[in-house]
Parts: C-alpha cells; structure tokens; sequence
C-alpha cells in the first residue's frame, strides 16, 4: 500500500498561504497528499524547508513502501561522513514528520525510525573516530571497535526519541582487553570527542544529533570515556535511585555491542533488587519536587506549561513507570519492558497497576508526545514548553488537526487526570494528626526514637509520616496496649527502617497485618523484624492465592536455584524463599484462612520441597570435590512427624540418610574418599545446608537420633546394615519409627526399594507378641520423663505423644503403610484391633490436640500459661483448653484399654 493510501489525518495549515505554496510546488505528488503538504507547510517553516531542499527525493520516497524508507536511507549513508549522516538526518526528520503527521505510523514506529537513525549515525561515528585512533597507532584494529561501546540511554536506549531530542550516551571501554595499560585512556577519550563533534557540529548542512554525556558515572570530574571497571565499581559504591531508573533504558547501542551487553548484565543486581524496594517511591518523589522548584513549574495551564517536566506531563508518567518497575522488577523480571507503554501493561498486567490507571496513563503518554513532536516540528528545536502566546497555542493546535478550544480541553483534561494518578502515588494524602495517647502508651512511643531502625534521618521522615495511621490502628485493636507492647517489640527488633517504613506508606494494609500480627504473635513478629524481606511476599504475587502443593513447590525452588551460581548463594537464595512460603503459612493460619490441620499439611509440603531441591544442590557440591557418589548415591528419609507429612511452624526434621555404594569401595574424583567416609561427608554437609546461620538465616533444626544406634550409629547408613539391623538388632520404638518413615529425597530405585522394605517389616515385626508389652513400658518411660498435663497439648496423659504412641502401635499390628495417626487409627479399626467408638475418641482428642498444639508452636509458646489476650482468643479460649482437657481424658482411658490388650497375650 502506497504511503498516499495509508494517510489517516492532516495538520490544519496555520499559514494557509505557505501551505498552498508547497502544494503548488509539489502539485505532481497528487491530490491525495495536497492536504498533509498543505497542513506540514502551513504549520512548520522547518518542515517547510526540508519539503523544497529535498523535493526530488521526496518524490520518490512517496512512491515506496513506507516501511523501506529508513533502512533505506540508513544503508545508503556514504563518505564523506559529516555530510552524509546530516543528508541522512534531513531525510528520516522529513519522512518520519510527514509519516506521523498523517497517520501513516503510530507513535512506535515514529520513535522507532528516529532511533534507528540515532544508532546508526552513532555507530558510523565511533568507528570512524576509532578508526583514526587506529591509523595514528594508538589502539590496535582488529574488530573495528577497539572495545570501545556506547550505550544508549534514556529515550533513545528505549527506542523512544522524540522528533528534536537530544541523545544520552555514556562511553565505555573493556579495559579487560588492555590489562595494565594506562594510555589507552586518553585514546578512547580523543575518540568520544569526535564522534560527538561529527554528530553535534552545526555545519552549512546542519547537524545530526546534540549528544549529552552526562549521565555517565560522576560527570563532573570523570572522563568522557571510561573504563568498564571504574564504571562498575561507581554503580557498586554509590549508585542513586535516579542512576537505577536510568539504566531500566540503557542498551548497548553502538561498537562492541557484545562487551556492552556482558557489562549491562554484571549491572543488574545494582538496579533489580531482589527485595520490594518502595524507598525508591520518595527518591522519585523527591526527584519530581526538585525539578519542579528548580525550573519554576508548578501548577497546570496551557500558555507556557512545559509538557516534559511540568505537572501532569510526560516525566511523570515515565517517572510513575520507571518507579513501579523498580520495585518489584528485581522479583519478576516480566515487569523489566524498557518502553514506557510497554511497563504500564507489564504492571498492569501482574496487578501493580490497575488496569483503568495504565490505560489513562497510556493514553495520555502518547498524546502527550503526540504535541511534543508537533512543538519541536516547528523549528527543529528542542524544547517542551508550550507557546506562551495565545498565537503560539493555535499554532500548535492547528498541527494537531483540531480546533484551538478543543485542544486546549483535551490537554488540560490530561494533565489534570495525570497530575492526579501520579501525586496520589507519590504523595498519598496528607500527615494524619496522632491520637492522644495514656501517659504508660506515650512513654513507649517515646522511645522508639532510640530504635535502630529510626537512626537515619530518612528513615525517621517517613516514619513521622506514618505513626500518627500506625498509633489509630493500634487503638483499634481489641487489646491496645497488649498490641502496642507486642509493636514495640518488632521496632525494637528491626535492624533497618527505610524500606520497611517504605513498604508501609505504599501499602497501608501491610500495617494491619503487622499489628495483627504484634498483638496475637508475638513471637512471629519478632521473626519478622529480623527477616522483614518477607513482607515482599505479601505484595508481591500470589501471596493469598490457594496453596499450590508440594510437586509445584519443588519445581519452583529447582528452577530458582538452578539460575544461581555459588554453593553459598544458593543456600541463601533457598532460606529466603523457604522464609517467605514459611512466613505465608503462619499469616494464613493466624488469620483463620486454613485451619490447623492444612497448616500442617503445608509446613511438611514446604519442608519436603526444600529438601528435594536441596539436596541435589548439596550433592553435586560434593561431587565436585570428591567425585560422584559411589554406586547407586543415597536417599534421605524423613521421619516422625515429617514423615507423616504434618509440621508445625517450629518443627525440628527428623532425618536419617541410607546409600547403597554396590560394593564400590571409594569415589573417583580430584579427592577421593572411602565409600563410608564420602556419605558420612555428604550427610554432614546436608546437616549444614539446613542449620548453618547464614546471612538470611537457617533453614531447620535436624534430628538425626532416629537413625541405627541413635548417636552411637553412624551419620550415613549402608543399606545393607539399615536392612540388617532392623531384621535383628532394632527395638521395638525403631520398628513403630518406620510406621511413619517416608523417602523425600535421592535415588528413585533406592527409595522405592526401601520403601517395599518399610512396608515388609511393619507386617512381620507387628505380628510379634511383645508389641503390646513395648509398647506399654515406653509409654510408662514418658509419662515418667514428661508428665505434661493441662495447659500443654504434646506431653501428658491422652495428648498428642501418647495418642500416636498408641497409633503407631496399631498401624503395626494391623500391618499397615499408612503414616498419619488418623489413618493408622482407621487401619486398625478396619482390622479389629480398636474398637471405632475408641477410634472417635482417639481421633476427637488428637485434631483438639493437634489445633492447641499447631497454635502453640506458632506462637512459640510452650503452654497456654503465660499467653496475652489476642493469642488466647486464637487459640478459642478457654473453651478449648477445656475442650482439649475433657478430650484428653477421655483418650487416656481408650489408651489404657488397648494397653492392657497384653494380659490376653501372656495369659
């Protein structure tokens, strides 16, 4: 389609006498482009201009498709190179005018064509300057580049550059390439001068681009060209917010593109923090207040208004974009789209923004350039501040194809609907005025200024805006003091404020979760001052979304860690997912969104997830060192309550590790170790990967006691000995052990081996007439040890240790698989050997138990004794204590009955 059948609309011609000039000068072109010629001519003495300077060439680009145009003139860029880049520059501005003006490109494709010319004018001209380098032997000229790249920034780096812009770039040399040589500085110096004198010089043939170089790392005493390393290690040391957002844009634009990209990607933890981070809301607030104060912009009008940088305009919807993606970029990468429409629908689409607010902002975005190209088409200049004449204003309006009052609504109703959107995220409403607080109340929070989290003075800034919301919520609480005490705690307790406080300003809601959870969870809350990262999760995605099991738990840890080098990284990459799904469980359990029952099913998901995925890791680190692991590797097994595949939020992982070497008698590898010695390394190594304290904490307690001999017993088991000793050495408490072991991790064949075995053995060591009798002596033993009683849920007489002694009893007698009490339970009353009516009281008493217990450990409290107000309405008060006590008693009878079954046995 010819570009004459693709116009869709045509300036309104402000001079009517110069547009009917360039029409009758190019009357050849036809009557279906009279109308756009008219109107560009009529408007802009500039456009004016370049339509008579290059009618000839004009008249053949008409006749072209629109989309070979630029690459086109692109290619055919030719020596001399002063001359040619600025033909080149009349050309696309002329092409790229008229295409915009009339319809026959979108704004995409506009920005587009400017930016190509851009890289391109760039890339001939460091090569050229490179080239002179070169010749005068100062840099060797191999590839044509000498490891020197230029980076696009801003605008142009995202494809984005408006009809007059300036082009920011900052110069780089791979000082990798020239270890120990100094000289080669001042060389990639003299080449960044040229190159900008060869595009930026105003000659009789115009010039190509104004170049800005000062966004490179401390413009004011670095220069022009530096070293990838000086560079780095600015960002690394001091690197700003400002410098972050930047860089969202940045692209290796021109020479060698390859170094430039390997340098973008070492810069993305410094600008994609893994953390929410929303302290970069005020730095972009504060940003936005300085230019405003320093250019003198405030308040919206139309004569004068500067459409970049004024209330409501272009920076702010960029600003609004480039913040939101900074946030929460370093955890989705989705969101990282370097155009500004392209991050609104990232963020709308993972629910950052709400869609109706991407789509004003959109909207407005491209109208917004829409009248920018027009202001800069008058004259070529670049300039972003409306006319300031009444004149001026219908000038403009008349390129925009519309009526002077109708422009000036439409604009007006933009930058107002901006100007409203981006100050209700930057600045969301005025300071509160605190409530009047009792003097015991004020005395706490006079305190909190000693805190370490309010030692910086930003940190106590935003702060100040928050307590006076912080202390009203408070006093809505059922128990304020106890809820003001418990808040105190987590203040104490915080290392750091700014992001934190950050993350409450933005999100008013973290708040009272925050509260809720000080008031009932004391403890909780002390875990989340140390490790506050993990409210990311609760903004950050699906944090309220259904628990998606165990499979999908693993996978996504495997993935998360195979994008990870480093042993130790991975192990802290593994805490801090592990901390966040750990810290969800406890937050939808506090908050009544699953009972304690799922609770526990999802600590043992997220805890058998981890050491899926953990272990392989630990494994090949082992590997490494000492070769792969003899014969058919290990399995790791799970026992006692992760077996049963029920946890709760303090649960130790009982764990024993059994390898099957197949006679192999040692590794091979750069260290070798005899087959006992490598696995007992590898369990070791494992233990530490689970309990080492690492900067982001430790992932669980191990118990490994339940192995053979207990302490006595080796770390790592042969599967031959397991098999051995449990045929003929292990006690009857080793046997009832297995009714609840289960393999989480490791070789399949082993597993599935040792789990045909579990099974085997539970049938032939319940037949045996002893079992009764055991069992009754190990319940006397920790009745004796631990007597428990009212107040406790785990210890005592028909609570939770006492009911699946009993349940694992029957699963042996009944010689079942089965691993949960419940289903124990059930498999022997299937079987005969409990009564049902006992199974219901067993049963009854052990989810009362269960939810008193799941409740206790959450709130790491050891018994119901010293427990506030808040925490004992969680766990139902004391109707449940009472509840779990008559329960309890009543499954101590049941229990002593099926003890006694032995007399029957021995009689």
């Amino acid at each position: 389609m010819t570009f004459a059948a693709r116009i869709t609309r045509h300036p309104l011609p402000f001079d009517p006498a110069a547009g009917a000039a360039a029409v009758t000068a190019l009357a050849d072109l036809g009557q279906d482009l009279a109308p756009l010629i008219a109107g560009t001519a009529g408007c802009s003495p500039y456009l004016c201009a370049l339509m008579q300077r290059e009618a000839d060439w004009l008249r053949l680009a008409l006749t072209m498709d629109p989309a070979d145009v630029v690459p086109g003139i692109l290619s055919a860029i030719s020596d001399p190179l002063g001359p040619g880049l600025r033909q080149a520059k009349r050309r696309v501005a002329l092409y790229t005018a008229l295409a915009d003006l009339g319809g026959v490109w979108v704004l995409q494709q506009v920005t587009g064509a400017l930016t190509a010319l851009a890289d391109r004018a760039v890339d001939l001209a460091l090569r050229s300057a490179i080239a002179d380098e070169v010749r005068r032997g100062k840099l060797p000229g191999d590839d044509g580049t000498a490891g020197m790249v230029v980076l696009a920034m801003g605008k142009m780096g995202a494809h984005e550059l408006n009809y007059s812009s300036d082009i920011d770039l900052i110069c780089l040399f791979d000082d990798a390439r020239y270890p120990g040589d100094t000289e080669v500085r001042a060389s990639f110096v003299r080449a960044t001068r040229k190159m900008t004198a060869l595009l930026s010089d105003i000659t009789d043939q115009g010039y190509v681009f104004r170049t800005d170089l000062r966004l490179r790392p401390d413009a004011s005493v670095t220069p022009v060209c530096l070293s990838m390393t000086a560079a780095e290690g600015y960002y690394e040391s001091v690197g700003r917010t400002w410098e972050r957002a930047a860089f969202i844009k940045a692209r290796a634009c021109a020479g060698d593109v390859a170094a430039g990209q390997r340098f973008l990607r070492g810069l993305v933890p410094f600008v994609w923090r893994k953390h929410l981070d929303f302290a970069a809301i005020q730095d972009a607030h504060d940003m936005r207040l300085r230019i405003r104060d320093h250019r003198g912009l405030h308040g919206i009008a139309v004569e004068g208004h500067n459409l970049k940088l004024g209330a409501g305009g272009i920076r702010e919807i960029e600003f609004f974009t480039q913040t939101r993606q900074l946030i929460a970029g370093g955890r989705d990468a989705a969101l990282r789209d370097a155009t500004t429409v392209g991050g609104l629908a990232r963020l709308a689409e993972k629910g950052w923004v709400p869609a109706d607010v991407a789509d004003v902002l959109t909207r407005a975005y491209e109208a917004h350039r829409d009248v920018e190209h027009r202001l800069q088409m008058v004259g070529d200049a670049q300039t972003h501040d409306l006319p300031g004449t009444a004149a001026g204003v219908a000038r403009i309006a008349a390129f925009c194809g519309m009526e002077d009052i109708i422009f000036r609504k439409a604009l007006l109703a933009r930058l107002h609907a901006v100007d409203e959107l981006t100050d209700v995220f930057f600045a969301p409403g005025a300071t509160e005025v605190a409530p009047v607080l009792s003097d015991k109340a004020a005395a706490i929070v006079a305190g909190w200024r000693h805190y370490p989290a309010l030692r910086s003075e930003r940190a106590r800034a935003i702060f100040k805006r928050l307590s006076p919301g912080l202390l009203h919520r408070l006093q809505q609480a059922a128990n304020p003091d106890e809820a003001l005490l418990a808040l105190d705690g987590f203040l104490q307790g915080l290392p750091a404020g700014v992001q934190v406080f950050s993350l409450f300003e933005a999100n008013p809601a973290l708040v009272d979760l925050v509260i809720d959870v000080a008031a009932t969870a004391p403890a909780l809350a002390a875990y989340l001052s140390r490790h506050s990262r993990v409210l990311d999760a609760v903004i950050g995605g699906s944090f309220f979304a259904d628990w998606p099991g165990q499979k999908a738990l693993t996978a996504a840890l495997h993935r998360q860690l195979g994008a990870i080098d480093g042993y130790e990284q991975k192990l802290d990459a593994a805490r801090i997912w592990q901390q966040e799904w750990h810290f969800r469980i406890g937050v939808h359990h506090l908050r009544g969104l699953i009972g304690a029952e799922e609770a526990g099913l999802h600590y043992a998901d997220l805890a058998s997830a981890v050491l899926a995925a953990l272990f392989p890791v630990v494994v090949a680190n082992i590997a490494a060192r000492h070769g792969a692991a003899p014969g058919r590797g290990a399995v790791l097994v799970g026992m006692g309550s992760l077996g049963a595949g029920r946890l709760n939020a303090g649960s130790d992982l009982d764990l024993i590790m059994i390898y099957d070497a197949l006679g192999q008698e040692a590794s091979e590898g750069p260290r070798p170790l005899a087959t006992r010695a490598y696995f007992a390394r590898l369990t070791q190594a494992l233990v530490t990967a689970l309990t080492a304290p690492m900067a982001q904490g430790r992932l669980y307690e191990v118990d490994m006691r339940l192995r053979p001999s207990g302490r006595q017993g080796p770390v790592a088991t042969s599967w031959e000995s397991f098999q051995a000793y449990q045929q003929h050495e292990a006690w009857t408490w080793e046997h009832l052990a297995l009714t609840r072991a289960r393999v989480v991790a490791g070789d399949a064949g082993l597993g599935a081996e040792v789990e045909a075995f579990r099974q085997a053995l539970i049938v032939q060591k319940g037949r045996g007439v002893a079992v009764r009798a055991d069992v009754a002596e190990m319940r006397a033993k920790l009745a004796l040890a631990k007597p428990g009683g009212a107040g406790q849920a785990k210890d005592g007489r028909g609570r939770l240790q006492d009911i699946d002694l009993a349940a694992q009893m029957v699963a042996m007698m009944s010689g079942s698989a089965m691993r949960m009490t419940a289903a124990q339970l059930l498999a022997g009353q299937k079987a005969g050997i409990i009564a049902a009516a006992d199974a219901d009281v067993l049963l009854r008493a052990a989810a009362l138990c269960w939810q008193m217990q799941a409740g206790l450990r959450l709130l790491s409290a050891p018994d119901t004794g010293q427990l506030g107000q808040g925490a004992l309405a969680f766990l139902g008060g004391q109707a449940a204590l009472d509840a779990v006590d008559a329960a309890s008693q009543a499954a101590a009878g049941v229990i002593d009955g099926l003890m006694e079954g032995q007399a029957d046995e021995h009689g």
